[in-house]
């Protein structure tokens, strides 16, 4: 009887991750985000949550969202300024959240970390900081942001500070 109880709270979960989800399609961008496992499981896998954790483990596994930023492949968008610096990228895209903490607050050690990656002197750092601030709606402009929107509008305060 536990073997018939245990295989059918398997079969539950198993369909709870297989149902489609009006919601799960529409946030299928914004939790695999770009990368191999987006390409490989988009068709097929949209409004099952199984399939988007699948993409975003691919992702995970094979670190391509890096590579697929820098040179605009597989689904991603490359920034249409040229980022010279390939660490900016990189930090920018694995620490999303937290640029966006400190970019809010107007301070912080991921904005710093920023700051020195893009080589702004220490002088022009505070100005810096507070312009990022000021335009952290237009920087984050929403949810489902990429980070090459992000490094595209620090650059672009940047060049105009």
């Amino acid at each position: 009887m536990k073997r018939l109880a245990g295989f059918g709270s398997a079969l539950l979960l198993a369909g709870a991750f297989m149902l489609p989800s009006s919601a799960a399609a529409q946030s299928y961008d914004t939790n695999v985000g770009c990368g191999l496992g987006n390409m490989l499981f988009k068709e097929i896998g949209q409004d099952k949550t199984l399939f988007q954790i699948l993409a975003v483990t691919t992702n995970g596994f094979f670190f391509n969202q890096t590579f697929g930023i820098t040179s605009g492949t597989l689904g991603c968008a490359q920034p249409s300024m040229i980022v010279e610096n390939e660490k900016v990228l990189r930090f920018v895209a694995d620490n999303m959240d937290t640029l966006a903490q400190d970019i809010a607050v107007g301070n912080g050690e991921a904005l710093s970390t920023l700051a020195e990656l893009m080589e702004i002197p220490a002088e022009q750092r505070p100005v810096f900081f507070s312009k990022l601030q000021e335009n952290f709606n237009g920087i984050y402009s929403s949810s489902a942001v990429e980070s090459a929107d992000v490094i595209e509008g620090i650059y672009k305060i940047a060049s105009n500070s």
